[in-house]
């Protein structure tokens, strides 16, 4: 990671301000505060499809008049083709639910790698529907599934019938047609592993092929709409109509279990707001623009609105925070965005962290190649500690985080991360008031580094030789050999601990897939938008990259 970054800013030539700390940014609070930024993987993805003129065409479409039926979209990327599989159910609103134990769903999707004949279209229109519960094969890339957001699909198919548009201000309010419930990728149920597709140009960036198939599933539910509602949607609509998801526990074990990406995602993050942090004088056309993005922002969150009383009170909060930050922006002065970081340095994190991505938003030349450089190509590498001395130093020196826990209160072991025999998925319980903390999973690290450091007090000789005697702390000494090459590998806070807030792992986590307009329905899972803004298939030439936080066009 060190050496692609040092290539990267040896071509550029790219000054830089200091990174943050880790111990600033791998807090949880800080985290949960994160918004996207034109490094996040949908923008990466939107500006390759741009660049290799990517066309998508529509093979199939075999859709009743009601929408039930199979469609299929194809494109041509990197030198492959890939293809998106719909299939359009009618689903007894009783059976309609975003839980992950549902069995039956609005739609369900293949990606699937190159254009599958007759045969192929028949087994996935069986299997899809059935998710879970089906086998599939490694043609099929990804697999998901969707339900309508019923109230504003009816209403748009109801306006397009009548013959004019839908009402603008459920447009605003909802933002989508359909929302997926999980975007399975790497293997599961039978689909492709990872490793098959991963060096292919176009999607070798974490994520790509779920994104490519979120952005697909957009097109198809306008598609939908239009054919079931006999009409055709104004493009503006259309534009800010992007792809719900609703995201639960299952995806915040991932950047404990991925230290290594999310080193050198967060790496590549601080590592761009390090470069516009350095950029000595701006253009006058530039402080316009970031003003005017600044206002943007503000016009986001003005329409950005959610049930949650806690949760909108966060918001309006920021609302008022950012009005006031942003009255005192100057752009004009020398290292004029050094400056405005460090205006904010004493309000929320919410304001900081919107506060970056908006300084790196108009700087595309200067950050946009870092992308590159947050895959994990090569896994973990790290040179042995010499000793048990050096071992104890490391953790001194880089885990005091992780020792000033006293993780034997209550309240510090208060929860416990588990696997779901019947789901396979991550859950987690409360120790003291629910079974089955013996099957607990391996997410304490801070826990296992500080019992590293106890049980190695008094010892000496070599590491290997220490763990041959206590092999139980062999996970600690791995992620303790990773915090000098990987210093953002490690989330900082006890996530055993009663306040420790899944949301904010989640939100991290999506903030990087390019999600807006966090819906926390409880500490636990969350309703996003996805692809709001977003180029349309035949608007990728024109202007694809400039939706960032995007709005409503008035």
């Amino acid at each position: 990671m060190k050496k692609a970054l040092a290539r990267h800013e040896g071509r550029h030539h790219a000054p830089q301000t200091g990174l943050r700390p880790a111990s600033e940014v791998m807090r949880l609070a800080r985290m949960g505060s994160m918004f996207p930024t034109r490094l996040s993987f949908l923008r990466s993805l939107m500006r390759r499809l741009a660049a290799e003129n990517v066309v998508v065409t529509r093979p199939v479409w075999e859709m009743s008049d009601d929408g039930f039926g199979h469609a299929v979209y194809s494109l041509d990327l990197g030198g492959h083709t890939y293809s998106l599989v719909a299939v359009s159910t009618d689903l007894p609103p009783e059976m309609r639910t975003d839980r992950v134990i549902a069995e039956a769903w609005d739609s369900s999707y293949v990606l699937y790698d190159g254009v599958p004949d007759a045969a192929e279209i028949a087994r996935i229109c069986a299997a899809a529907p059935k998710q879970e519960a089906a086998r599939f094969t490694e043609r099929d890339l990804i697999l998901s599934r969707a339900n309508k957001s019923v109230r504003l699909f009816a209403h748009v198919v109801d306006a397009l019938r009548a013959g004019h548009q839908p009402d603008r201000d459920m447009i605003r309010d909802v933002g989508y047609l359909m929302r997926t419930t999980a975007v399975y990728g790497n293997g599961k149920f039978g689909i492709a592993d990872r490793n098959l597709i991963d060096e292919r140009p176009g999607l070798e960036g974490p994520f790509a092929a779920e994104m490519l198939t979120v952005w697909l599933i957009r097109h198809f539910t306008h598609d939908l709409v239009e054919h079931v509602g006999q009409g055709r949607l104004d493009p503006a609509l259309k534009r800010h109509l992007g792809i719900g998801n609703s995201t639960g526990l299952g995806m915040a074990p991932f950047l404990v279990n991925h230290p290594i990406l999310l080193n050198n995602w967060m790496t590549v993050r601080e590592t761009a707001l390090a470069r516009v942090r350095a950029i000595e004088s701006l253009a006058p056309e530039q402080q316009d623009r970031l003003h005017a993005l600044a206002e943007r922002a503000a016009v986001h969150l003005r329409e950005w609105n959610v049930p949650d009383p806690e949760h909108q009170s966060r918001i309006d909060a920021l609302r008022a925070d950012w009005d006031q930050a942003r009255a005192g922006f100057d752009f004009s002065g020398n290292r004029a965005l050094d400056a405005v970081m460090n205006s904010v340095s004493g309000k929320s994190c919410d304001v900081q962290e919107l506060t970056a991505a908006l300084i790196i938003e108009p700087f595309g030349d200067l950050v946009d190649g870092l992308a590159d450089c947050m895959g994990d190509p090569f896994g973990p590498l790290c040179s042995p500690m010499r000793d048990i001395a050096a071992l104890r130093q490391q953790i001194e020196t880089n885990f005091a985080w992780a020792l000033a826990h006293d993780y034997d209160a209550p309240e510090g072991c208060g929860q416990f991360w588990y696997v779901s025999e019947a789901k396979q998925e991550p859950r987690l319980g409360l120790r003291f008031e629910e079974p089955g903390a013996e099957l607990e999973s391996p997410l304490d690290i801070g826990r296992r580094i500080k019992a590293l450091y106890a049980g190695s007090e008094g010892a000496s000789g070599s590491v290997s030789a220490f763990l041959a005697a206590h092999p139980a702390h062999g996970l600690a000494v791995a992620r303790v050999q990773m915090g000098d090459r990987y210093p953002y590998a490690e989330i900082q806070d006890n996530l055993i601990a009663t306040s420790c807030l899944p949301i904010d792992m989640l939100r991290c986590k999506l903030s990087f897939f390019g999600a807006s307009k966090f819906d926390p329905k409880s500490d636990r899972w969350t309703r996003i938008t996805l692809c709001q803004g977003a180029p349309l298939a035949d608007e990728l030439q024109s202007n694809p990259d400039d939706w960032w936080l995007p709005v409503f066009a008035a």
